[in-house]
């Protein structure tokens, strides 16, 4: 049996930067002082999914624990930009954390739309941690059917 894994690419870049930095020893901040890495927080960007229909593109990104007034959505020439930030969790007395791998801050993802698009029909929506935004085609754009008649 064959699992089907997902491959992200920025991860191979990430373990090929750690490498590259160890090798040189120009990452020594990173460094405790038992010469093993530290944990560092990453910028982060929300992964998203585009598909296409007849009438318009769907991009679904996942914003876990992102506040609806904390995400933007924009176009503007013939690109689609959603910003936003996850703010990272207060420090509790008390708590005592051994891990934090979650990234946290501000991000920016962008995305060029193809020239078929209706910049004035965007909708946005916003539903368990899921930002769908929906981008009709032009009506030029859509496929039409044409009927023949018969004399």
């Amino acid at each position: 049996m064959t699992a089907l894994t997902r491959w992200n690419p920025f991860h191979e870049l990430e373990d090929m930067h750690r490498r590259l930095s160890s090798l040189f020893d120009s990452d020594a901040s990173s460094r405790r002082g038992n010469g093993r890495e530290s944990m560092t927080v990453a910028e982060w960007a929300p992964v998203v999914d585009i598909t296409e229909d007849e009438k318009s593109y769907v991009i679904k990104a996942e914003l876990p624990e992102v506040k609806k007034e904390d995400v933007h959505v924009g176009v503007e020439n013939g690109v689609l930009t959603i910003t936003g930030e996850r703010k990272a969790e207060k420090e509790e007395k008390g708590k005592k954390y051994h891990r934090i791998e979650r990234s946290y801050g501000v991000f920016a993802r962008s995305f060029a739309l193809p020239e078929n698009i209706d910049a004035n029909r965007v909708a946005a929506a916003y539903k368990d941690g899921v930002l769908t935004v929906t981008v009709a085609k032009s009506e030029k754009a859509q496929p039409k059917q044409i009927e023949i008649k018969v004399n």
